[in-house]
């Protein structure tokens, strides 16, 4: 039941609130006389119609910079008349740019009473102003690092803006926003309807025009009527340069606005009166000049068939334009496609080639490359093969690490029982036996280990080594059996002739 109830309520504001959006829809119209923007913004003397500016600024034909990037400069351009509508919309475009890491002072739009002055203290203006003021502060005075900043500040004519805090403590509303050295020229929408005032920032990250968002929106605001328009900028120790590419301002009226303007009813209904009179009288000499000129009389209408077109043969332009970018972008695809086919089909030949040359098959000059290129000597099979025989490698090795320990093991009990050598300094016959029996046990296991690596599974569709650069693995297994045996007898050889070195001192 209190959900029955909610949504009935929410239905009765979105009611309510729908109704007034209908009932009081906005009617806008452009004022040129508050307005300008390029080309031709200033004319040959250098004069901006309906504007006048004035300090440091200079105006062009593309816009006015308001404060160039020199230190301590001031200017601004005020409208010449008080605007005479109540409710007002004003869009400027802008752009603030400089070589530092920050800038200074910043730009400020106006609507007070009064023109203010062209060397001002707030931002290229008069203090104590009575009305509206939405700078655009880049410099961070307070040192908080809250700049750049867009804030509303209204005055009534008696307080003084706060440098020191950035009017911290006077603002209306703000947002802090970045429109320092941007792609593309920031914007600013203005909006003062219904004592509602609204600001919306275009960043100048795009082209897009409609690409805003809302700064902030204060209601209840009171402003003086009949006010001036005007933009002023400033710099300090730092500069910037402060353009403004167009001030546009359009008047906002209510529809209870435009029905007082409207004409009675009486009124309206006499003039449509007479223009269907008009298109009677129209109809009637069109009908007597055919009639007394029938050989001249031509189709006006069809005459200029030619010159335009319905909006069903616009639709059928437009899809057969587009069809036919889309053909242009298939071609060039397939252009691209057949290009790197290409490039693939000459890799395959290449790496073909390679690999029947690594087999010991050369490819003859009028032979065809095979349909498809065998598989490569690096697979899951293969490296699976790969670490047995490795692992069976290890083994063997340690097998024979063993070995060569029993025989060092044996060879020193035999040199601690029996010296090693007979007396008079000759050669034991039965040492020399025992030595000749584990130097051929040796033998006979490395024999025994060469015999089982070579009965071991191959690697699957390995690619056997060149001849002149491979060593098999049991010629390795001999080196290495012979460089042992050889060491042993050496070690043996310089004990026997120290032991005889010892006796004979």
């Amino acid at each position: 039941m209190a959900s029955i109830k909610l949504k009935l309520f929410l239905c009765t504001v979105l009611i309510g609130v729908f109704s007034r959006v209908d009932t009081q829809s906005v009617h806008r119209r452009f004022e040129y006389k508050y307005s300008f923007k390029p080309p031709y913004l200033a004319q040959k003397d250098g004069s901006v119609p309906f504007f006048e500016y004035g300090g440091n600024a200079i105006a062009s034909g593309e816009s006015v910079r308001l404060a160039p990037s020199l230190r301590s400069q001031k200017g601004a351009i005020w409208s010449k008349q008080p605007i005479n509508f109540d409710w007002w919309e004003v869009d400027i475009m802008f752009k603030v740019t400089g070589r530092g890491r920050i800038g200074a002072d910043g730009l400020a739009f106006w609507y007070t009473t009064q023109k203010g002055d062209y060397t001002g203290e707030v931002f290229g203006s008069s203090d104590r102003w009575n009305g509206l003021a939405v700078i655009f502060d880049s410099f961070d005075n307070d040192n908080k690092h809250n700049n750049p900043y867009i804030m509303a500040v209204v005055n009534d004519g008696t307080k003084t803006f706060d440098h020191k805090s950035d009017g911290a403590t006077q603002l209306l509303s703000g947002c802090l926003r970045d429109f320092r050295n941007k792609p593309f020229p920031t914007r600013a929408k203005i909006e003062y309807y219904m004592n509602t005032l609204t600001v919306y920032f275009h960043n100048g990250m795009t082209s897009n025009e409609a690409d805003y968002e809302l700064c902030f929106r204060a209601e209840n605001v009171v402003l003086p009527r009949g006010g001036h328009l005007g933009v002023s900028a400033a710099t300090g120790g730092l500069a910037d340069d402060h353009d403004v590419i167009h001030l546009l301002t359009t008047s906002l009226h209510s529809t209870q606005q435009q029905s007082g303007q409207q004409i009675s009813s009486d009124e309206q209904q006499k003039l449509s009166q007479e223009y269907l009179e008009y298109q009677k009288k129209l109809e009637q000499q069109k009908e007597e000049y055919r009639k007394e000129h029938p050989d001249q009389v031509r189709d006006k209408e069809g005459e200029f068939d030619d010159w335009f077109e319905s909006d069903g043969q616009r639709e059928l332009r437009q899809i057969f334009q587009g069809q036919g970018q889309i053909h242009d972008v298939l071609r060039e695809l397939n252009k691209k496609v057949d290009e790197v086919i290409g490039k693939q089909m000459n890799s395959l030949s290449m790496l073909t080639a390679v690999y029947s040359q690594a087999q010991g098959q050369p490819i003859q000059s009028g032979q065809a490359p095979p349909s498809q290129m065998p598989a490569l000597p690096i697979g899951r099979h293969d490296w699976d093969a790969l670490v047995a025989n490795n692992q069976i490698m290890i083994n063997t090795i340690a097998e024979l690490k063993g070995f060569i320990i029993e025989v060092s093991r044996k060879s020193d009990s035999l040199l601690a029982a029996g010296g090693g050598a007979a007396a008079g300094g000759q050669v034991n016959p039965q040492f020399l036996t025992e030595l000749r029996d584990s130097i051929n046990n040796v033998k006979q296991n490395v024999l025994g280990v060469a015999q089982r690596l070579s009965t071991s599974p191959q690697i699957v569709n390995q690619t056997p080594c060149p001849e002149a650069s491979c060593v098999s693995f049991t010629g390795l297994l001999m080196v290495v059996a012979g460089q042992l045996a050889v060491m042993f007898l050496y070690a043996m050889y310089k004990e026997r002739k120290e032991a005889q070195a010892k006796k004979f001192f």
